[in-house]
């Protein structure tokens, strides 16, 4: 029998683990009081990715083995969205090659985003495909840049054999402000962290997690998991503390090799969560910002026949470990560097050219001969199939999915990248097909003729003068 429910999950965090002893240790000399949370590392987004980048990540790890012509809507949530006036759930729809007939909705605003677009989703009738991502960019030297991280997370809600049920929910909203960011703003600006605790977490928090368990006429002794999406120590504790939760029920905020990934991490340690939980478990999920959603979930039968293809654990194990904190700063745009003149050219994009090769370039989607079966990108009116150039004969053929392999490859210390030198060459995709393309997230002398690839929905080129980015696929490590 069919129920509504979440029927898969997926994560994704950053390859790159920026090591916080290495920020200290260049900041110390103006902000020695950050010395207690040197420790551990902080996952960083590359130049090359953003919040839509990253949430489609995610989403891809969700859907793997799942039809994506179910999927009715995509709902991408986050306060770091590239674009204003642009739908960035919609170039999420993109380069998953979903159907036309898709509704895509973007979500910001408040670090509730994230749960807000899951209400709205388990509050439907529809199969939607929830993502969040966030690329956060604190101030140097502040307690914020310690403890945040990069990361995203997708669920896909619908009705189906679900892996957990919604039990109750309950939301509040007061204009309660304990950071904030004015559109077009770079940083957040943070109140202090005592008041906060207190006034917030405690006075608003506490009596709507007490109004969430009585509407669902459960004892707080019932949650077998309580997530508190938090970067401040001790409240999740005292939370659950108040609301009779045991202590064994709380569970880990990532704060250690991750951070706090903004309006992301309350899907980030969702999907965490549900990579270990067992049936009949209740999880009780908490998101504060400006009020607060609280979510109940119970896990069903079914949570043992659905997996990730890497989930949290795995991208958690993917990583390249870093002390380049200079580097860290270039990228996020907060240390000035000499490009040098190769860096000066027009990135203008022909937005006509995008449109009629979207799929191409959005989506990685090259051509197929129905006469001699040749796969070719990008896909063309005339066949390059062996000695046959039929014409006209050519069907779709997405290739995101298809694993590869280098066939040759160049560092290039000449022309201009962000992270030199920069790393393009030829690549074959199992069964068939070639393409010229930028390698991405390789680690020293790792990448050599014959390596297994991954493709990677990534920026390809922002234009600086219009304020507009290129997204295409790059390949990166296969895991």
């Amino acid at each position: 029998m069919s129920e509504f429910g979440i029927l898969s999950f997926g994560a994704y965090v950053p390859i790159t683990r920026l090591q916080r002893s290495a920020i200290h240790a260049t900041n110390s000399w103006f902000a020695g009081g950050l010395r207690g949370l040197a420790k551990g590392e902080k996952a960083v987004a590359n130049w090359d990715e953003d919040s839509v980048t990253m949430a489609l990540e995610a989403a891809r790890d969700a859907l793997d083995g799942i039809d994506r012509a179910s999927v009715q809507r995509v709902a991408i949530a986050s306060t770091t969205l590239p674009f204003a006036d642009r739908q960035n759930a919609g170039i999420v729809k993109e380069a998953l090659n979903l159907p036309d007939a898709v509704g895509a909705l973007d979500v910001a605003g408040s670090q509730r985003a994230a749960t807000s677009a899951l209400l709205a989703a388990l509050g439907g009738n529809e199969t939607t495909l929830v993502t969040a991502a966030e690329i956060t960019t604190p101030k140097p030297a502040s307690e914020r840049e310690m403890t945040s991280g990069d990361a995203a997370a997708a669920v896909l809600v619908g009705t189906g054999t679900p892996i957990a049920t919604l039990v109750a929910s309950h939301s509040v909203t007061m204009d309660f402000v304990d950071h904030f960011r004015e559109a077009g703003e770079a940083h957040d600006y943070d109140w202090e962290a005592r008041w906060v605790r207190d006034e917030g977490f405690a006075r608003i928090m506490n009596p709507a997690i007490a109004a969430l368990l009585k509407k669902a006429g459960v004892e707080g002794a019932a949650i077998d998991h309580f997530l508190v999406p938090v970067a401040v120590k001790g409240v999740p504790e005292m939370l659950a503390k108040k609301a009779g939760i045991g202590e064994g029920a709380v569970a880990d905020t990532l704060g250690a090799n991750l951070g706090h990934a903004g309006a992301a991490h309350a899907l980030v340690m969702l999907a965490g969560t549900l990579e270990k939980a067992k049936p009949g478990e209740r999880i009780l999920l908490a998101s504060f910002g400006q009020g607060c959603d609280l979510i109940l979930f119970e896990v069903t039968g079914a949570i043992g026949s659905v997996k990730p293809r890497l989930g949290v654990s795995g991208w958690l194990a993917r990583r390249i470990e870093s002390t380049n904190y200079a580097k860290y700063l270039f990228h996020r745009g907060l240390l000035q560097l000499d490009r040098g003149a190769r860096a000066e050219h027009d990135s203008k994009t022909a937005l006509t050219a995008l449109w009629r090769g979207r799929k191409a370039v959005l989506g990685l989607v090259g051509g197929r001969c129905t006469k001699t079966g040749t796969v070719q990108f990008p896909k063309s009116e005339v066949s390059v199939g062996g000695n046959d150039h039929a014409v006209g004969t050519q069907e779709d053929y997405p290739l995101a999915e298809v694993p590869a392999k280098v066939m040759t490859w160049t560092a290039d210390a000449l022309t201009y990248s962000p992270d030199p030198p920069s790393y393009y060459g030829n690549i074959d995709f199992v069964g068939g097909g070639r393409m010229m393309t930028e390698f991405t997230d390789f680690a020293g002398d790792a990448l050599d003729v014959g390596a297994d690839l991954r493709m990677m929905f990534r920026i390809k080129a922002y234009d600086e003068n219009r304020g507009f980015r290129r997204y295409f696929w790059k390949a990166a490590p296969a895991f």
